[in-house]
């Protein structure tokens, strides 16, 4: 891993938390992610699976995590198995944990090789009154692959029919959403590292620069800091482009007079950032421009403000829209008529502003969480509402990161130029 080692305390602490909202006498065992093909011989690049690497720190293939708090063998109250390298995996794939290491990353002392968990599990299964199982619930998911949970479960539902099983995901969601001190130190980590990207971004951007070149300068930044890589797929998207939201063949080249809307991140040892500007090409907005640019910069920090413990998701969405809808009547792109006329399935602002205004952010980017769960202190939340006008050639998003704190809020991005005339300055000094 490129990122510096991570006190095997936070994962400790997760298990406690864990455990503690476990029933009584009850088993848990987390799957690592699967290698997924890429083409021929290759696999793309492994992700763990997150609550796995909430719960253990473990970075690596092929690994399970079993707890069982009460089990009447206290060898296997924590159990962590990893895959046993040799001299083969040693030169051709390099290093992996030895039980030593991992012990130290976890904070778990008893490690096995994987070879040893069926006989491990068989022994302890049969004492347990029920086991809880994990699978992808993030709401904002539909798996049309059976990944390594899915066909774990259909296994051991096989050798174990009449055993009680539940969904370890619902406890998860519950201790995901709320980040631990160090959890907070590792976002700052990736925020800073995005924040660092951007400005080289600004003193590099002129007419004539390609969109893949911007992106180049991003992930040098990136890698020279130890992040992983990209937290997602950057979007490097000029003039009309930025009115594709997911847009990422950032193939174009930059053209003075447009705007390019970026939205990219580092992932720091699992933990993201998620960062999305809008600039000039040449280094200054036209009236135009900046007017759309102004508005939008309006709502983010209004939006912001309601960023507070007790917040309803669909409530918060609601206020937004109507902050937006001002907006663009100002802008005279709605009219009077269409927003007394609009629908309420589909407000009238939802023609220029069609996604969501904030999503979790976490170890996914998308983090786990409750759509209907009031927001709470120690959540990160993103802030980015946008405008796209296709009509017009451009588009704008603004996007910060936000921790909720008892004191207030404290945003990741504080640091990041964002003002008119900061981006402007940057770009012109």
């Amino acid at each position: 891993m490129k990122y510096k080692k991570i006190s095997s305390s936070l994962f400790i602490k997760n298990r406690i938390e864990f455990s503690k909202k476990m029933i009584s006498n009850s088993l848990a065992i987390f799957n690592s992610s699967d290698e997924f093909p890429r083409s021929g011989d290759q696999n793309f690049s492994f992700k763990q699976n997150p609550d796995l690497f909430f719960l253990s720190g473990i970075d690596q293939e092929q690994s399970i995590l079993l707890l069982y708090p009460d089990c009447p063998n206290p060898l296997y109250k924590e159990v962590l198995f990893l895959r046993k390298t040799n001299d083969h995996i040693k030169v051709w794939e390099g290093h992996k944990y030895t039980k030593e290491q991992a012990k130290e990353a976890s904070g778990i002392e008893n490690v096995c090789w994987l070879e040893e968990f069926e006989n491990v599990l068989h022994s302890i299964i049969h004492y347990t009154d029920c086991v809880y199982l994990n699978t992808n619930e993030n709401d904002r998911y539909a798996h049309s692959v059976k990944y390594r949970d899915l066909r774990f479960i259909e296994d051991l539902k096989s050798r174990y029919p009449l055993h009680n099983y539940k969904r370890a995901a619902l406890l998860m969601r519950e201790l995901r959403v709320v980040k631990s001190d160090i959890e907070v130190d590792l976002t700052q980590k990736a925020c800073k590292i995005t924040e660092d990207a951007f400005k080289r971004v600004l003193k590099f951007v002129k007419p004539g620069v390609a969109e893949y070149e911007i992106e180049a300068e991003i992930i040098h930044e990136f890698i020279k800091q130890q992040a992983t890589g990209h937290a997602y797929s950057p979007i490097i998207a000029s003039g009309i482009n930025a009115n594709i939201l997911h847009y990422n063949d950032n193939d174009q080249i930059c053209k003075d007079g447009e705007l390019i809307l970026m939205d990219f991140g580092a992932e720091y040892a699992n933990y993201n950032a998620d960062l999305t500007r809008t600039i000039p090409v040449g280094g200054r907005f036209s009236p135009r421009q900046k007017e759309v640019y102004n508005a939008v910069l309006h709502v983010l920090k209004e939006a912001t403000k309601l960023l507070v413990s007790g917040t309803i998701w669909n409530d918060y969405h609601v206020q937004v829209g109507e902050m937006m809808t001002e907006q663009l009547v100002n802008l005279k792109l709605l009219t009077m008529d269409e927003v007394r006329n609009q629908s309420k399935e589909i407000p009238a602002y939802k023609k220029y502003f069609m996604h969501g205004t904030s999503h979790h952010l976490g170890i996914d980017v998308h983090d786990f969480s409750g759509r209907y769960t009031p927001f709470a202190e120690g959540n990160i939340l993103t802030c980015e509402p946008g405008i796209y006008i296709p009509e017009e050639s451009f588009g704008v998003r603004l996007e910060n990161d936000i921790l909720i704190t008892k004191s207030g809020n404290y945003n990741f991005m504080e640091n990041t130029p964002i003002e008119v005339e900061e981006i402007e300055n940057w770009m012109n000094n």
